[in-house]
């Protein structure tokens, strides 16, 4: 663990134990150089203490990157908490857990504002808000901008249709292939999109269930273990993250990846992997903003509907501009966004003496 935080580049580290349930919290804050950080609440468990603080810190990085690709005042945060077994809590032991967590964001004093992520939900944050105000993303029902994740999809359909225009010469999605990868919260909302945008879906998930819905809607499925080497036009990962590696990249058959999943690259080398292969490559801190734009823009900027659809259609204009940055530089499309994003952060932060 003193590894890590040693060769981390961001701002703070705070822990905390519950000690009834024996979980262990981390609130990772990678920047506040545009604002007070804030980030999704990753509740799972995790074979080893290190791995919950690397995947806290990974995210929280991207998170950074995220706000400052669609231009948002604030900066990246992640908070993981990692659970003793793989089994989720529920009923009461849910409900201390939520407020043990609670009060120790609250503790922090506003330096970091939670919302929902893997394994939490708007009604886990009603919970949360019982004992802080640094909260994001309730039910709409206590105030909140509620679920994310339609919005998330949405921003993720505008991503696609600019990679294709990209990769293909056209955004027309009745004339593609789109395998989704999870068909969770984002990737359910997303499949949906397609199907209205004509495009042929191929759909898998991890959860047998789902997929038996997804057949008998007449929607095509694939095992889970099939998706990265089943042919498709494009690829859009809506599952787990470090799919994209140097094991998987020879045997990809998409000619483009656009999807929600955050973290989908193992490693940056992985971007210049997929440029080698001729894959264009949707970063995903980009094209998977939709859901900050949603709970912030709502919730903290009082942006109407109509607003917010502009800032999400934007997402597109964010992910055609990377894809040409890239190409024009002769670089990955991982690197011209970080290079965007970056610049941003830069050019916004006030000056330090």
């Amino acid at each position: 663990m003193k590894d890590l935080l040693a060769s981390w580049d961001g701002e703070s580290v705070s822990i905390h134990r519950d000690r009834e349930s024996g979980a262990w919290m981390f609130v990772c804050v990678h920047s506040t150089r545009l604002g007070p950080a804030a980030g999704g609440t990753r509740m799972k468990h995790y074979p080893r203490i290190e791995d919950a603080l690397a995947d806290g810190m990974r995210l929280s990085e991207a998170m950074t990157l995220k706000f400052a690709s669609v231009q948002f005042p604030h900066g990246g945060g992640k908070a993981v908490i990692a659970l003793p077994t793989p089994e989720l809590p529920h009923g009461e032991a849910r409900r201390h857990l939520l407020h043990e967590y609670g009060a120790f964001i609250n503790s922090l004093g506003g330096l970091y504002s939670c919302a929902p992520d893997m394994n939490t939900s708007a009604a886990d944050m009603d919970v949360i808000a019982e004992v802080t105000p640094y909260v994001f993303c309730k039910t709409e029902a206590a105030g909140g901008s509620g679920d994310t994740a339609p919005d998330t999809a949405v921003g993720v359909l505008h991503g696609i249709r600019a990679t294709c225009r990209y990769a293909f010469g056209s955004d027309d999605l009745s004339r593609r292939t789109v395998l989704v990868q999870g068909a969770g919260g984002v990737g359910g909302h997303l499949i949906e999109l397609l199907m209205e945008a004509d495009a042929t879906v191929i759909a898998t998930d991890v959860d047998q269930k789902r997929l038996d819905s997804l057949r008998d809607k007449g929607i095509q499925t694939v095992a889970s273990d099939a998706a990265l080497t089943t042919e498709c036009d494009i690829l859009s990962p809506c599952a787990v993250g470090a799919i994209l590696n140097a094991r998987s990249i020879p045997g990809l058959r998409c000619r483009a990846i656009a999807g929600g999943a955050n973290n989908q690259l193992e490693t940056p080398e992985d971007a210049y992997r997929l440029r080698e292969r001729g894959i264009a490559y949707a970063p995903d801190f980009v094209i998977n903003a939709g859901g900050v734009l949603h709970g912030g823009g709502i919730e903290d900027l009082h942006w109407s509907r109509d607003t917010l659809d502009a800032k999400l259609a934007g997402i597109g204009d964010a992910v055609g501009e990377i894809l040409r940055r890239a190409e024009r530089d002769g670089i990955s499309t991982d690197a011209a966004a970080r290079q965007i994003a970056l610049a941003r952060i830069s050019e916004s932060a006030p000056s330090r003496a």
